[in-house]
């Protein structure tokens, strides 16, 4: 056993002395080749190119020596001119676009110089770009350039040429190029994501060349649907993943509802929660693997919100590079149809100080209002302006009107910046609902709409957690998605809760059968019992004969019509309260914990989309009809007295 032992030792010893040596020997054989030239970030080759690298102190390679780029496999090209100061490689059998390391080889020796981003493209007959131009490329489509698309830097803007060129002296500031999507046109997928934008490698003194590919549709776009995805906020906690399978074969049947229609979506922003990308490894990665494993059929555009950007930074530029890298643009703007669409980021982490305290400030800088006016240069003012962003323009500052909820001065530049179009913002963030009209009186001289459209997370999924089969947000507005129908310039919208059918559009309760008590509570402790008494307060036991409607999707511009069994047709008051079953679904669960020393987050939330009716008397059936500023209509025929428990409103 001994013998064995000393035998291993000294095998092991030997083993680590000839790797040893072997080691110096690749060193060796490094200093042996003396070979130097620079290499640039990237280079743009095509099949059959030949490229000029620039010798450093003169130490150029034999032209009898090879070119190796090695990426798991090596490929092998020929070295064909060595001049004074320069030697050139010919490029045939082209390996795909890639980084890949750089060696030369001479006998035995090689030397690894380094790592350059092979960039294969197309050859361009003719063209030779500008002399202030350092990012160019060509658009395509089936071979073919594509003239009149748009493409941007996210400073400065241009469009391709009658061949599909680009050309764009850029500041290179944000690090990446987009295209805006032209109508008629669809980008190529990877996976749920449209192929829109691509990293620069290069320096500001490097030109560098960006090719984009599109898709020719054979088929018209002008009647299309746009679903919008609020607040999704997956992080696997509190059962989100098993409840997003839920809402993704939603998505899946209504997909395959819409037969030969176009269909499309965006993402109003808080896809993730970075404090989970650490303490639970779920990030953008996970994030998208799940929208791919789950959705398909559909190409999802994507906003930002402020729980995508890295806490773990110090500016804003650091805190979205994650997001710009591996999801989208953070501003950028597409077409479908007859329709324009622009996404903002008007979250700004400038005062982040890599900590979980997240300063972030609901501001949309200058250098997207300039980016925005140039990109809006080239849409017609009878173009329909559809505005995607997070963080909600307005916020109810009372049962019947709003007001705009931040830096109002920086929310009329925007305005101003639209002026002339007719825009909609389709927002989210408050995990609630509201719709602003031209007619609430806060828009001024603008064309101006709001659609803050809900969230498919509702309460951050607490509730459907809590109490499985009930999915709202702390409005008491479901779970859902936004459903966007578009005819030409013309729109209708409704809300699609998820896992109920489209007629879902509003909930009736007979207050007679409603109240809580301390009683729903008994494990709470004495010391937070106060903090739920407003509940008590709201909904005590009572004999009024009041029927409470909560319509999520309410306007100005809608209608409600109440008609008892009678015929007599019954008036109504808005209200601004809480809404009953977000109540025991989510909020009584979260109170009736022995372990809370304060009120708990995430219960029931104000909001002014309720409506109370006073009826004659408790038996009184009554016909509720809700009609939407597009006309669409709803109706529920209210058997009284009502009933109230969970069960009945859970979703089987």
């Amino acid at each position: 056993m001994r013998f064995t032992t000393s035998l291993l030792i000294l095998l092991i010893a030997l083993s680590t002395v000839t790797k040893s040596c072997e080691k110096n020997r690749d060193e060796d054989i490094v200093h042996e080749l003396d070979v130097s030239f620079e290499l640039p970030a990237s280079i743009d080759i095509y099949e059959g190119a030949e490229y000029a690298f620039k010798a450093k102190d003169g130490k150029l390679p034999e032209i009898s020596d090879q070119f190796f780029l090695k990426k798991g496999v090596l490929h092998v090209f020929p070295i064909v001119d060595v001049s004074a100061n320069s030697f050139t490689v010919k490029f045939n059998d082209v390996p795909q676009s890639d980084s890949y390391s750089v060696y030369i080889k001479r006998g035995e020796r090689r030397k690894l110089i380094g790592t350059v981003y092979v960039n294969i493209v197309s050859k361009i007959s003719g063209f030779e770009p500008d002399k202030d131009t350092n990012l160019y490329g060509v658009v395509s489509s089936n071979g073919e350039g594509v003239p009149n698309v748009v493409v941007s830097d996210g400073i400065d803007v241009t469009v391709t040429d009658g061949n599909g060129i680009y050309q764009l002296a850029s500041s290179k500031k944000l690090g990446y190029v987009f295209l805006s999507v032209p109508s008629g046109y669809e980008a190529p997928s990877n996976g749920v994501l449209p192929a829109i934008h691509q990293q620069l490698r290069g320096d500001i003194n490097t030109l560098e060349r960006i090719d984009f590919t599109l898709n020719k549709l054979n088929r018209s776009q002008d009647n299309f649907t746009l679903l919008t995805f609020g607040d999704i906020h997956l992080a696997d906690r509190t059962g989100d993943l098993a409840q997003f399978r839920d809402f993704a074969k939603d998505i899946s049947t209504y997909i395959n509802s819409t037969g030969d229609k176009p269909i499309y979506a965006v993402t109003l922003g808080d896809m993730t929660w970075e404090l989970y990308w650490y303490s639970r490894n779920f990030g953008f990665t996970e994030y998208i693997n799940t929208l791919n494993e789950q959705i398909k059929g559909l190409q999802i555009f994507q906003c930002m919100g402020n729980h995508d950007n890295d806490y773990k930074v110090f500016s804003d530029w650091e805190a979205s590079s994650k997001y710009a890298y591996q999801i989208a643009p953070t501003y950028y703007s597409f077409n479908i149809g007859k329709v324009h669409f622009v996404v903002l980021d008007n979250i700004d982490c400038s005062d982040y100080d890599g900590t979980t305290s997240r300063r972030y400030k609901q501001h949309i800088s200058n250098e997207q209002l300039n980016w925005l006016r140039k990109d809006l240069s080239y849409v017609d003012k009878s173009t329909p302006i559809i505005v995607v962003k997070h963080i909600h323009v307005f916020y109810p500052s009372s049962t019947t009107s709003f007001r705009i909820d931040h830096d109002e001065q920086n929310v009329k530049a925007l305005f101003d910046v639209l002026d002339g179009y007719k825009t909609r913002f389709i927002t989210g963030h408050t995990h609630t609902m509201h719709n602003v009209t031209p007619d609430d009186g806060i828009t001024g001289k603008y064309n101006i709409y709001e659609h803050n459209a809900g969230a498919v997370c509702g309460s951050w999924w607490w509730s459907g957690h809590l109490t499985p089969g009930i999915h709202l947000g702390p409005d008491g507005s479901p779970g859902g998605f936004g459903v966007w129908n578009f005819e030409g310039s013309d729109v209708n919208y409704v809300y699609k809760a998820t896992g109920h059918p489209e007629s879902y559009q509003f909930r009736a309760y007979d207050l007679n059968s409603v109240s809580f008590s301390l009683a729903d509570i008994p494990n709470c402790p004495l010391s937070v019992q106060s903090s739920f008494k407003k509940y008590i307060e709201t909904f005590p036991e009572n004999s009024n004969n009041e029927v409470l409607i909560n319509i999520w999707n309410w306007s100005r511009n809608s209608s409600l019509k109440v008609v008892d069994e009678r015929g007599k047709e019954l008036g109504y008051t808005q209200v601004t309260t809480y809404d009953p079953l977000h109540i025991s679904a989510l909020t009584i669960p979260r109170f009736n914990n022995a372990n809370i020393t304060s009120e708990p987050y995430f219960t029931s939330s104000l909001s002014p989309h309720f409506f109370k009716v006073k009826v004659d008397d408790a038996d009184a059936d009554l016909t509720i009809t809700f009609t939407d500023e597009y006309d669409n209509s709803w109706t529920e025929k209210m058997q009284r007295p009502k009933a109230y428990s969970v069960e009945e409103y859970r979703r089987k």
